[in-house]
């Protein structure tokens, strides 16, 4: 919940509810919620959790919204909704995550290369995504489903009917949102587990950030001639999620980290495909005539022991100012 904090000479004397809305309250439609959380599911809403997106909801089918896997290959349906749903969203969240279950590994294959446009096996994508040793096998995916209802905080039938299935032993959350209208600007509260644990966006923080090589082989050499953090097509938000000051270190897909940057421009666009923040350069930029230096990916992991979630353009979880410092300086060693 918001409240405004009123008093007088710099005294807090009382606190005061800010009223609160819903998706509805804007003539949104539950598509608009659903493609908001899962354009920013990883790297702005869940920074600490591992989900990879592998399917979205098709117009006049039968599906949850949202489909992801975890590490251990289990399945993450997420149904979202707009306003107050009650005890019939959950008993159709329910079927969803029933009809799932019996998935095979084929029909979840085929639905994932769907969804990326990508010819990749779902055993190699995953695997690159939570950076793991070994492979897993088909059988060890969808062997577990969680589901994950995101609907308005005020739903009081939609939480008690969750409330319920979770008591049951079923294995369901309930993630509230609430929009608020302030100022004619309008923000998303969103409850994230298990604290709702967010980095302060005024924080210094260290990100490892992808360099795009399978959009485009030559953008690192761009990136590193006009001294940019770059990225392009759907990817291009990415950008935006770093800010001035912040530590930003290269991830070149093949090789590892191959060079870092701190932030001090702001956001530009120059054209439709592309956004970019102008850098200053912390260690020697890469050359194309010279053979790459890098630090793995597995030294990455080691060194801040931390498990990187390698398949986004922005990898999470993020560091803090002085776990990039300390990788930065591990990093001047292999460069």
């Amino acid at each position: 919940m918001l409240y405004k904090i009123e008093g007088e000479d710099g005294v807090f004397e009382k606190i005061e509810p800010v009223e609160f809305k819903d998706f509805s309250s804007f003539g949104k439609l539950e598509k608009d919620l659903e493609n908001l959380i899962a354009q920013n599911i990883l790297d702005v809403l869940f920074e600490e959790a591992k989900l990879m997106p592998v399917f979205q909801e098709r117009q006049w089918q039968s599906e949850a919204d949202i489909y992801a896997l975890n590490e251990k290959g289990d399945l993450v349906i997420f149904e979202l909704k707009r306003a107050s749903a009650g005890y019939d969203a959950v008993q159709q969240a329910l079927r969803y995550a029933q009809d799932s279950s019996q998935w095979s590994f084929q029909k979840l294959q085929n639905k994932y290369q769907d969804y990326t446009k990508s010819e990749q096996s779902l055993e190699n994508a995953h695997s690159e995504a939570f950076s793991l040793e070994h492979e897993l096998t088909p059988k060890e995916f969808n062997r577990k489903q969680h589901l994950v209802i995101i609907g308005s905080a005020a739903d009081d039938s939609l939480i008690t009917a969750v409330d319920y299935w979770k008591n049951s032993g079923v294995s369901i959350e309930f993630l509230p949102y609430r929009v608020y209208e302030l100022g004619g600007e309008r923000y998303l509260e969103f409850f994230a587990p298990p604290y709702d644990k967010h980095r302060n966006p005024n924080d210094v923080k260290g990100v490892l950030f992808d360099t795009n090589r399978s959009w485009d082989e030559e953008c690192i050499w761009l990136m590193m001639e006009k001294s940019r953090l770059e990225a392009y097509g759907d990817a291009k938000r990415f950008v935006t999620h770093v800010n001035v000051g912040d530590i930003v270190f290269y991830s070149h897909k093949g090789y590892g980290i191959v060079a870092a940057a701190r932030v001090k421009g702001e956001v530009k666009a120059p054209d439709n495909e592309t956004l970019y923040r102008d850098v200053e350069f912390l260690t020697p930029r890469v050359c194309k005539n010279i053979p790459l230096k890098y630090m793995s990916f597995a030294k990455v992991a080691e060194f801040t022991g931390k498990s990187f979630f390698w398949a986004r353009t922005i990898k999470v979880p993020y560091l803090n100012k002085l776990e990039a410092l300390e990788l930065l300086s591990e990093l001047k060693k292999y460069l």
